[in-house]
């Protein structure tokens, strides 16, 4: 209760460890979460008033999501070196893309996760709110797959259930901050921005949509819980690409 609305606002607009003043995105995520911790000091009787209560949130516009198309994948993946990590982090990436998992979902695979039926591989994950399921794991990922874990010393079907699919050149699995570090040096020597690990489902979506996938396919391959969600999703990954003017300018002899 000795917290006011001006330590945090003093906290949530000040530099953060790099020396640089917070983004206003940046700035409403502190506040939003503290605010969150503070509604669960008042449901626990530990605290009697939320001081971000008093403080109005900055306005942020998000900038739009970006999918990769068929080309600047081919770009990314021509950089990866065939090195341990490097193969390793090729899976990542196409079990991304060929999967539209979102990252958590795939850096929690274990090697008991990946299985296959008839010859036929597929993958066991557990998703977004709760959900879980079991799809095929497409060939190349799976290939990819097996590749790396050959390349740390390893056969996917020596490996107990357990172990993790990912590992690490330093023992251990692997943290999805050390791949992130990595994904910039590769994004970099392919000449494309910085990019998040989401910027995969993106597109993933993208990908299946432009090669003929209708939107209730796409949505059921995303896990969405709405056709309106998948909608609204590719809305914002389409942007304001106008694909028609060709034909109209073609009709008008222009």
């Amino acid at each position: 209760d000795q917290v006011t609305a001006q330590h945090v606002f003093v906290w949530a607009h000040g530099p953060g460890v790099s020396g640089r003043d917070p983004s206003p995105i940046t700035i409403g995520a502190r506040m939003a979460c503290l605010s969150s911790f503070f509604r669960f000091l008042i449901r626990m009787g530990m605290a009697t008033t939320n001081p971000c209560d008093q403080l109005e949130r900055p306005r942020t516009t998000p900038s739009p999501p970006r999918g990769l198309g068929p080309d600047e994948v081919k770009r990314l993946l021509s950089v990866i070196p065939d090195t341990p990590v490097g193969l390793r982090n090729r899976a990542i990436i196409l079990i991304l893309i060929l999967t539209g998992r979102r990252r958590e979902e795939v850096f929690r695979l274990r090697v008991g996760d990946i299985t296959t039926d008839a010859g036929v591989p597929f993958y066991q994950y557990q998703g977004k709110g709760g959900k879980s399921g079991r799809r095929e794991l497409p060939r190349p990922a799976y290939e990819a797959v097996k590749a790396a874990l050959r390349a740390f010393g390893h056969e996917l079907e020596e490996l107990p259930p357990d172990a993790p699919l990912w590992p690490s050149s330093a023992g251990g699995a692997l943290r999805s901050a050390t791949f992130y570090a990595t994904l910039q040096l590769y994004f970099r020597r392919a000449g494309l921005p910085p990019a998040g690990v989401q910027i995969f489902r993106h597109s993933a979506a993208k990908l299946r949509r432009d090669a003929g996938e209708s939107i209730e396919q796409v949505s059921s391959f995303l896990d969405h819980s709405s056709l309106q969600v998948t909608t609204t999703y590719l809305r914002r990954l389409e942007g304001q690409e106008d694909r028609g003017w060709g034909r109209v300018a073609e009709a008008i002899g222009v």
